[in-house]
């Protein structure tokens, strides 16, 4: 017998008239910004399909930017985001793209820089009722719900790495519950993502980077 929990029947309680364009929109921002570390100095999010015709009525403007300071889908914050955002100094901006139609049509491109200068671009889509799926990072293509926890592993794609990995997180007791791995091309970048359905300890990070072909790791706490 299969189970369908009220979650994926109603979603979760959210400002706005839709789960897609405000739940959805909110939980792909707050995805976003676990993967650069903070503060955040400035942002500018790209809309697509559905999302670029209707942001401003729908609240989704107001979702993105409250997810991307960290807010969850059912803080009343969300509604002062513009404000809040403001007051913290967050050079924010939304842009509409109407002209590239070969995208889910409510889709997002996440462009973040903090205050050390880092970039980082997310792209994600809102699959309705809350759900949502990060299909790029940094324009390489990516598949991550955010359902569990995750570390993602930014590393040059050579022999070994992939082991390391999976060695130091079998070392502490992580269980994997998803592994895949992406890349660019043969030899040049390539993207890790681990998701696993137990807490991830904090020196998970400085242990993994202490391979000299390891470019960057980012944890996702769910």
């Amino acid at each position: 017998m299969s189970f369908i929990s009220v979650f994926d029947v109603m979603g979760p309680n959210m400002i706005g008239p839709s789960s897609s364009h405000t739940a959805g929109a909110a939980r792909i921002a707050f995805l976003a910004q676990k993967m650069i570390t903070p503060p955040l100095k400035k942002v500018e999010f790209t809309l697509y399909g559905s999302f670029a015709r209707t942001y401003k009525g729908h609240g989704t403007d107001r979702a993105l930017l409250g997810g991307i300071m960290g807010f969850s889908t059912d803080d009343m914050r969300i509604r002062n985001s513009f404000d809040i955002a403001t007051d913290k100094g967050i050079d924010f901006s939304f842009t509409p793209n109407e002209v590239e139609t070969d995208v889910h049509p409510n889709t997002v491109d996440i462009h973040m820089v903090n205050d050390q200068g880092q970039e980082m671009t997310v792209r994600g889509e809102s699959l309705g009722g809350g759900k949502v799926r990060i299909v790029e990072i940094n324009h390489v293509k990516v598949d991550f719900t955010g359902e569990y926890s995750a570390i993602i592993v930014i590393h040059q794609d050579t022999p070994g790495v992939v082991a390391y990995i999976t060695r130091c997180l079998s070392e502490r007791n992580i269980n994997i519950a998803f592994m895949r791995l992406f890349r660019e091309s043969k030899g040049t970048t390539a993207y890790t993502i681990v998701e696993s359905d137990g807490h991830l300890p904090e020196d998970i990070v400085e242990s993994i980077h202490r391979n000299t072909n390891i470019h960057d790791v980012m944890v996702v706490q769910m």
